[in-house]
């Protein structure tokens, strides 16, 4: 992957992050159960972790 491709990627998992997390609020103050958007919030912040990981490497 080229660095752009890396930084549209980490853009793109950060927006799907802040509507998971505006989704996990409004569940919240619902009482439903939020741990399927837990879990994918978790699988986002690995993600991204990689990728900037990967960045860092490419400097």
């Amino acid at each position: 992957m080229t660095k752009k491709e890396i930084e549209a990627e980490i853009a793109e998992l950060k927006s799907d992050y802040i509507r998971i997390q505006g989704d996990l609020e409004k569940a919240t103050s619902f009482s439903v159960n939020t741990a399927a958007g837990e879990k994918k919030l978790i699988q986002i912040e690995k993600q991204l972790a990689e990728f900037n990981r990967k960045l860092e490497e490419m400097k």
